[in-house]
């Protein structure tokens, strides 16, 4: 009895349970389309040109519709009005290329194979029966095993694959039916009225009511990566240069300024294919220009190739920012001053361009000018002048040994007048480390092999400690090798910063050309010298000491 009981409050307990999930549910359901409406808002609002397609595809569906909602249309196209609706479905794009290119490949291909087919059935009437129905065989088999081949070719696939589907399906369709309906040649035309009605409702829609152009968005994504190379060398030398410990209370802006960077020189890495598929409908597009000149959608896809190229140094130059072997503040804060000159002046060339791509206008005359030359030449001069950092010196030997002493357990020997002998488990053949000996006063000098302690003492020590402590000395003993191998370890890394930016330099002059060719294949107008050009960002790098 007692067990029923306790089963019975069981089920009760359960069933309070589901009712209270069942509740929180539906108290719940009010915050979850709340928070559905403002992502789908926020989406709009990022594009409004979002909202205005899909209008336009509700629109143009309504439109088509007509033909099978209203009678007189109904008596006119039948029940073939269907395929309309199909059509603007699948063709209406985005943009007026993508529509184009669609549209046109779906017309194309269905006339062409309806036109085939037609004849096709012509000479198979003619042939009688038997002889017919081989030679409807032997066509479908030589047009769809060609026409699969040609889709093969890359530029067919690229710009035709669509309606090279297109033609052979409706090919095969009316040519095996015609070999059994006497009517489907009048099916075929009547389909193929609709197809036409619902891409002229697509093109109108398309290219009439607030057309949507790639062309322009590929221009708009040109100047913008520019702006954005601009705004990540800028990121990466204030971060480079700021006091780190001075400003631990500004860790937001300092993620702030990371993702900046990333996302700056990863957009246009991420560019390939966005950049081409752009083009390709951009040459499908109508001059829509007041001048109408074709648009050079192949010098934006340089354009874009180029700005890839010189975002690899970009990404090297993040990377001097996350190195483990940084350089001292102390040795950094001597060449900051030549460092920003030159970081300010490459990102006031990239404004530049970005400008006049934004306002279809050719570069200035003075784009590389004379302050980019000095700037390089005062880095030049700073850096000549420090050559104890880059060359090595006694005084910054004596600084590695402080670090040595300072961090690395050592083993003295006192039958070798305080020698220290460091031990390492790789063969070195140089004999950096293994099997060397070093005084305390930071010289190095091979010693008889009865003053040095034996590999196998060294080993024995090694399984006496702890493994943590075998972890900690190898490591450090790694990074003892590379400070004692290159005395000027702690200059190497912004050695490698500066040279960097005199890559970018260097390329500067690639980005320029083909800037240039841009602008006098896409006919930008003349630089004025009269208008002033406003460079929004950056105009100077300000940097706290």
């Amino acid at each position: 009895m007692s067990n029923k009981v306790e089963a019975r409050s069981m089920e009760i307990s359960m069933e309070e349970e589901g009712s209270i999930k069942k509740r929180k549910k539906v108290q719940n359901f009010p915050k979850k389309m709340k928070k559905i409406i403002k992502i789908l808002w926020n989406f709009g609002k990022e594009d409004p040109r979002r909202v205005i397609h899909a209008l336009k595809v509700g629109i143009a569906l309504t439109l088509v519709s007509l033909l099978y909602l209203m009678e007189p249309f109904f008596k006119g196209v039948g029940k073939n009005a269907l395929w309309a609706v199909m059509t603007v479905v699948v063709v209406l794009e985005f943009s007026a290329g993508a529509t184009l290119r669609k549209g046109l490949n779906r017309g194309l291909g269905t006339l062409i194979a309806g036109s085939l087919a037609f004849f096709i059935e012509w000479v198979a009437i003619h042939s009688g029966k038997i002889l017919g129905g081989i030679f409807i065989g032997t066509s479908v088999f030589i047009i769809g095993s060609t026409i699969t081949y040609m889709r093969f070719i890359p530029y067919i696939k690229k710009n035709y694959d669509y309606g090279m589907l297109v033609f052979l399906l409706t090919f095969n369709l009316i040519t095996v039916s015609s070999y059994r309906v006497d009517t489907v040649i009048k099916i075929a035309h009547a389909r193929l009225y609709t197809i036409c009605i619902g891409i002229g409702i697509c093109l109108f829609m398309s290219l009439l009511v607030f057309p949507i152009w790639s062309g322009d968005d590929l221009h708009k994504s040109t100047f913008t990566k520019l702006q954005g190379l601009s705004r990540c060398i800028e990121a990466c030398v204030i971060e480079y240069f700021e006091d780190k410990e001075g400003d631990k209370e500004t860790s937001d802006s300092e993620s702030d300024d990371e993702d900046l960077i990333y996302k700056g020189y990863k957009t246009v890495l991420d560019s390939k294919s966005a950049d081409e598929a752009l083009a390709m409908y951009a040459s499908w597009e109508i001059r829509h220009t007041r001048l109408c000149h074709k648009f050079p959608s192949q010098q934006y896809i340089k354009v874009g190739s180029v700005l890839r190229k010189f975002s690899y140094t970009v990404v090297a130059l993040h990377g001097c920012l996350q190195t483990e072997i940084q350089t001292p503040r102390s040795i950094r804060i001597l060449f900051k001053d030549p460092c920003v000159r030159l970081a300010r002046e490459i990102c006031k060339v990239l404004s530049e361009l970005s400008e006049s791509i934004e306002n279809r206008r050719h570069c200035s005359p003075e784009i590389l000018s004379d302050s980019l030359e000095a700037a390089l030449k005062d880095l030049n001069t700073t850096i000549t002048s420090q050559p104890k950092l880059f060359l090595g010196s006694n005084l910054h030997g004596d600084l590695t040994n402080k670090h040595l002493n300072g961090h690395v357990s050592y083993y003295n020997d006192t039958t070798t007048n305080d020698i220290v002998s460091y031990n390492n488990d790789n063969n070195n053949p140089n004999g950096c480390v293994l099997g060397q000996t070093v005084e305390l006063n930071d010289t190095v000098s091979p010693l008889p092999l009865n003053s040095v302690v034996s590999l196998s003492s060294l080993r024995s020590v090694k399984k006496s400690a702890a493994i943590g402590e075998k972890r900690r000395l190898r490591k450090q003993l790694s990074k003892i090798a590379v400070m004692k191998s290159l005395e000027f370890s702690e200059a190497l890394p912004f050695a490698a910063f500066a040279s960097l930016l005199v890559e970018m330099v260097a390329r500067l002059d690639t980005v320029i050309d083909e800037v240039e060719e841009l602008g006098t294949i896409a006919c930008f107008k003349e630089y004025d010298n009269t208008v002033d050009v406003r460079v929004e960002k950056p105009v100077d790098l300000v940097i706290g000491d």
